[in-house]
């Protein structure tokens, strides 16, 4: 794979060029950017998958939800529908998408929608949902909403000052983009990351002075859930276990499963993966599956004796002090 990433550097190049002249007709008014009465909160990144995105639409959702209407607007990656689908109850994995499905599961008081057009899903929230609030998902790069407030994520072993353009490296949109960014967030960082190393990463990103730049770690919880019960993370050591992941970068989690003295079995899927008949009934050969929150949303129901573990995000020093506040100006 690397070898082919390496051959398709020419076809970077081209990618790159698409990107600048889109960015810069952007940028003189050629392409409109919309803005709307109602706050938006983006949360998205420079490069594709991996650097927890939906942990985060979960932290503002918690620090939102008690003191207003909140409503959560993804494209739905992966869904078999088409246009805007706000979610029900009864809305299904497929109908709206894997990460959409575990917010609503996870907050049933909120509203959920998914439109791959963001101004057309934004409309339709305000007209039927009327929100204090929209928290849009994945959508930094589209430009065509000027959100009130964005929070560009990029992760602590890929940070995008350090990354190229797709096919040959992950990144989307150019790293100047960063520069349209209120705030940025760097995840999944070691717990101990020092003062030093912190100051390193900033010079790297090179923000503006006006920009903050957090520091936070995933913390995943010692408890696995399930539709039938609950089990510590301790009860694995010593069994036959199969960790199933259909996550853009799994390396996170199996560093942190390894260092708890799991010995797994680990089956790894691209991200967002819609798993076959033949997959599910090979899972279900094996004595219990470990998966993550937003891949059970897919195998609920479906593969016996199935686990998945929870993560968020918890920030370094004063960073989640730092974010609540702007949070809190963005709604005044």
């Amino acid at each position: 794979m690397q070898l082919l990433r390496k051959i398709a550097f020419p076809v970077s190049l081209v990618y790159a060029l698409v990107v600048y002249v889109r960015n810069v007709l952007y940028d003189i008014g050629f392409f409109k950017s919309r803005s709307f009465k109602t706050p938006t909160i983006c949360v998205g990144n420079l490069s594709v998958g991996g650097t927890g995105k939906t942990p985060m639409i979960e932290y503002l959702v918690k620090n939102l939800k008690d003191s207003y209407k909140v409503a959560v607007l993804s494209r739905g990656y992966g869904r078999k529908s088409n246009g805007f689908v706000q979610a029900t109850v009864q809305s299904a994995v497929e109908e709206i998408g894997d990460e959409p499905f575990q917010i609503l599961n996870k907050f049933s008081e909120i509203t959920v929608a998914v439109d791959g057009d963001r101004c057309n899903g934004i409309l339709n929230l305000e007209q039927s949902v009327g929100p204090d609030v929209i928290l849009l998902d994945d959508a930094f790069q589209h430009r065509k909403v000027k959100p009130t407030f964005s929070i560009l994520l990029t992760a602590y072993d890929n940070l995008y000052a350090k990354d190229w353009y797709l096919p040959t490296g992950n990144l989307r949109d150019a790293k100047k983009e960063s520069r349209r960014a209120h705030m940025i967030v760097v995840t999944k960082c070691p717990g101990n990351l020092t003062g030093d190393d912190q100051h390193k990463i900033k010079k790297l990103l090179h923000p503006k002075t006006d920009q903050k730049v957090l520091f936070s770690t995933l913390q995943y919880d010692e408890e696995l859930k399930s539709t039938t019960g609950h089990k510590n993370l301790g009860d694995l050591k010593g069994r036959e276990v199969t960790l199933v992941t259909g996550i853009a970068n799994p390396k996170p989690l199996m560093v942190y499963l390894k260092n708890k003295g799991l010995d797994l079995e680990h089956m790894e899927y691209r991200d967002h993966h819609f798993f076959s008949n033949s997959e599910i009934e090979l899972f279900n050969s094996r004595s219990l599956v470990l998966t993550t929150e937003k891949d059970f949303a897919r195998l609920k129901g479906k593969v016996k004796n199935l686990y998945y573990i929870r993560v968020k995000h918890v920030f370094l020093d004063e960073g989640a002090t730092l974010l609540n506040t702007a949070i809190e100006g963005v709604m005044q």
